[in-house]
């Protein structure tokens, strides 16, 4: 009898022992998450697609342009979203990148540079604030939301979905603070060609973004 009691403990202390050190691995390290939703067409499929989600990126830590992130969503906490890395700090950003041109933004934002030489702003509690939006001359102050620009803030990212057209993203809840990353997506896993041993059973999900300067 006392053998049978040794073993069952010895059996539930490796159970516990097992499950905490899987949440402590799945919690820090790596983790496997299904994806559901059109926003990230074509990178990543509507239903039976999972992610390998790399934690070491949670709250933003080494995150870069271009990287795909999962996240909080600010407006609903409870959910979580996959988004694009399309804006770091500091960089300015169209709200709508659908509209307006490359052109547009270099004059207004060359205007705006113009304007902060001579009375430097960004010590400012409004210009950290984390709507900012930057008043270019060039392009009015009565234009639709959708048409300006905005400053990304000190922690903080702009995220967009790869289907821009089916996508709830930075463009409705603004800026994403790092604190709601909870890593970055490294490896896509199909699970119908996973299940018919047909096509690609995996694939990484590179950053496909390069660098370019605006001269």
């Amino acid at each position: 009898m006392k053998t049978v009691i040794r073993d069952v403990k010895r059996i539930a202390s490796l159970s516990v022992r097992t499950i905490a050190g899987l949440h402590l691995f799945t919690a820090t390290c790596f983790e496997i998450s299904q994806t559901e939703g059109a926003s990230m067409l074509p990178t990543v499929q509507t239903r039976g697609d999972f992610c390998v989600v790399d934690k070491r990126f949670r709250n933003g830590n080494g995150i870069e342009m271009g990287d795909i992130i999962v996240a909080r969503k600010p407006t609903q906490p409870d959910s979580w979203v996959c988004k694009r890395v399309t804006g770091m700090p500091g960089d300015v950003v169209l709200i709508d990148p659908s509209r307006g041109s490359v052109d547009s933004l270099r004059e207004g934002y060359s205007d705006q540079l113009e304007l902060e030489s001579d009375n430097d702003e960004r010590t400012s509690p409004e210009f950290k604030s984390r709507f900012k939006e930057i008043k270019m001359s060039k392009l009015g102050y009565n234009r639709s939301p959708y048409d300006q620009f905005i400053i990304v803030p000190d922690g903080h990212v702009w995220v967009t979905g790869d289907n821009l057209s089916d996508s709830v993203d930075s463009r409705t809840y603004s800026v994403l603070p790092m604190g709601l990353i909870g890593g970055k997506i490294i490896i896509g896993m199909y699970l119908h060609n996973l299940m018919g041993f047909k096509g690609e059973y995996y694939r990484w999900l590179a950053n496909t973004f390069s660098e370019c300067s605006v001269e």
